[in-house]
């Protein structure tokens, strides 16, 4: 091992919980628990005094709950920060939140068995902690961001998709792709790297802001413009085709690099069934996931594109797939949705010509 360990602060009032991250932590020679607090009038002195890479927060404590340190210490000290949140609607909810404020990702707690359900994690919760060390924390702003504005409506074919994939700080990056999109935006597939539980929540919020419809995918539903369809967690998300129809399929077939719902997967699924008809983008996130299917993609006569590094919060899978030579481009996540569009309104006047 080289360099320095990266220094971890838990904050959870449950003494357990404190407990089994630290014997997770720890084990892993790359990491280190410098310090853990019962609550977030604790934690603020134990950041002062130990200068922690990353910040693990439960959501609900007592005193202070995890929302409102995380609103302040963003906007005082931007430092990289996983929530630990319940797996229920409720918890699913206030850690979008979080992430809204700018924690780079979250852990779920299991319902059941928490000693043995959280070991079983030790992995995942490392890499999760290597990638938060690794990220660029950003502060909350002071005020809410106004409603973007729409992008013009291109005249579109119902043949054209877009195709997204993402994992760590993907949820904001996604919020940021379709917010601005117009009504009649060709059907989006979307990959999100989220346990079950919280990929419909996430739709539900998005569904709330968004100009188009966005929903957690069914098996079988048509794939329609104007919608955005989110994998189900713990489910594979694919294109298929029925007739002269696109639908949806989902799969509960094996983790595909350690992912499911896996991004190759949905990308893989659209070179096969759509090709030239495809546009996929692939954002922020950490590891592999979606490289090999989006230059899939890109062979299929696809147009591809990837997140800048400097817009990430993890620059993982995008360079990854720049590497590979899976993207066509790069681009900044604040103008993703007006290339986008772009790329809509050429292919249209191509097919027209």
């Amino acid at each position: 091992m080289s360099g320095p360990k990266i220094k971890v602060l838990c904050v959870d009032d449950s003494a357990l919980i404190r407990d089994l991250m630290s014997e997770i932590i720890n084990s892993h020679p790359d990491m280190e628990v410098v310090a853990t607090a019962p609550d977030p009038l604790v934690a603020r002195d134990l950041i002062k005094r130990t200068n922690p890479d990353v910040l693990t927060l439960d959501v609900e404590m007592p005193r202070m709950d995890g929302i409102d340190f995380l609103e302040r210490l963003m906007r005082l000290r931007p430092m990289p920060v996983l929530m630990v949140s319940s797996l229920t609607q409720a918890g699913s909810e206030v850690t979008l939140r979080a992430l809204e404020l700018g924690a780079v990702d979250f852990i779920a707690k299991p319902q059941l068995g928490i000693r043995s359900g959280m070991l079983d994690y030790g992995e995942m919760i490392a890499d999760k902690i290597r990638a938060a060390a690794r990220s660029r924390p950003r502060a909350a702003p002071r005020t809410p961001p106004a409603p973007a504005a729409p992008l013009k409506a291109p005249l579109i074919s119902s043949e054209k998709l877009i195709i997204i994939g993402a994992s760590t700080g993907g949820t904001e990056a996604i919020r940021n792709v379709l917010e601005p999109l117009p009504a009649n935006t060709p059907a989006i597939l979307i990959t999100q790297h989220m346990p079950g539980g919280f990929t419909r929540s996430f739709a539900e919020r998005l569904d709330r802001i968004c100009r188009i419809s966005v929903k957690e995918a069914e098996d079988g539903e048509r794939v329609l413009p104007g919608h955005a369809y989110i994998a189900p967690g713990d489910r594979h998300l694919k294109l298929a085709r029925s007739g002269a129809n696109y639908v949806v399929r989902l799969d509960d077939g094996d983790p595909v690099n350690r992912h499911r719902p896996s991004v190759d997967v949905l990308f893989h699924s659209a070179a096969q069934n759509a090709g030239r008809n495809a546009i996929g983008v692939i954002l922020t996130g950490m590891g592999k996931d979606g490289a090999a299917g989006l230059l899939e993609m890109r062979q299929a006569g696809a147009h591809t594109l990837a997140q800048t590094e400097a817009t990430c919060v993890v620059y993982g899978m995008p360079r990854e797939a720049v590497a590979l030579g899976g993207a066509v481009e790069s681009v900044d996540l604040d103008q993703m949705a007006a290339r986008i569009m772009n790329q809509v309104a050429a292919s249209g006047r191509a097919q027209r010509v």
